[in-house]
């Protein structure tokens, strides 16, 4: 299925938030759209250059393997065992795959980062987790934690707008659904394109989960980050993983202005969403230092 994005003010801020209420980064732009966007990916058609160059920042969000960006993971050998003498033997049976090896944050480096940067602990390992993924995936991305913490926060307060919390399975304890998207209080109209099954509204799409992803948006790009095939939008792991693979599309590379800028304009087509990500991304990375 073919979707376009949402145009500037899309993606609406969570329920009860307002204009004027400053304990919330407004997703929200009061401008109008400052790029063309077409497809679902969101791809910039005209005037990233321009915009690129007004808000080239001094220094964007590390990349994964510099500092600040990088993540100490364990490593789990699922290489099939050694056989005994009593099983089938090597000259009886084909040679074994080479070892998958399972990586994700280490239990102490999540502990360090969540109480420096004030990050939920769980919300963090899901953005971890999600960047290790994508060096495996691809690796020419770049992209890393702190970008995905920041959209994280600005989109939801990494899942805990809504008053609830990220639960042990990853899942909100309490669904963060956003406005319904009617083409009122500075957002576009779309019609109700999932009859409700994710966001609870039959008449209008609404932004859902702690990434804050539409219906249309997430049927193509939702996915399971324990490898099943169910995709949860309520679910920071497959959340993260999803919001990664989305920025990282078209071969974008986020530790350079274009890509990163590429990326954040087409999960949210606004130049003060952006700096509000960046803001924050940057304040991640500094409480690190």
């Amino acid at each position: 299925m073919t979707v376009s994005p949402p145009v500037d003010g899309a993606r609406p801020q969570p329920p009860g938030a307002s204009a004027t209420d400053h304990s919330w980064k407004p997703v929200i732009a009061a401008c109008t759209a400052l790029v063309a966007v077409a497809g679902v990916t969101g791809t910039i058609l005209a005037g990233v250059s321009t915009v690129v160059e007004s808000a080239a920042p001094r220094s964007l969000p590390p990349g994964p393997t510099e500092s600040a960006g990088s993540v100490e993971a364990v490593r789990e050998d699922t290489a099939p065992r050694e056989r005994s003498a009593t099983e089938e033997s090597a000259d009886t049976r084909p040679s074994p795959m080479a070892a998958e090896v399972a990586e994700e944050a280490s239990p102490e480096w999540l502990d360090r980062v969540s109480a420096a940067t004030g990050i939920p602990r769980r919300a963090l390992q899901a953005y971890a987790n999600a960047q290790l993924r994508l060096m495996n995936e691809q690796p020419h991305c770049q992209i890393s934690w702190p970008t995905l913490a920041a959209i994280g926060s600005v989109e939801s307060r990494h899942g805990t707008y809504a008053g609830g919390e990220i639960g042990p399975d990853g899942v909100t304890t309490v669904k963060v659904i956003g406005i319904p998207l009617n083409g009122e209080n500075n957002t576009a109209a779309i019609p109700d394109t999932d009859g409700g099954r994710l966001d609870g509204d039959t008449e209008w799409d609404r932004a859902v989960g702690p990434m804050q992803f539409i219906p249309t948006t997430w049927e193509i790009w939702g996915a399971d980050a324990s490898g099943g095939d169910d995709p949860d939008p309520h679910n920071i792991d497959d959340t993260a993983l999803s919001a990664a693979r989305y920025l990282c599309h078209q071969d974008r590379v986020l530790t350079t202005s274009e890509g990163w800028w590429a990326g954040i304009l087409s999960y949210n087509q606004s130049e003060r969403y952006g700096n509000d990500v960046l803001d924050v991304a940057n304040d991640y990375v500094n409480a690190l230092s």
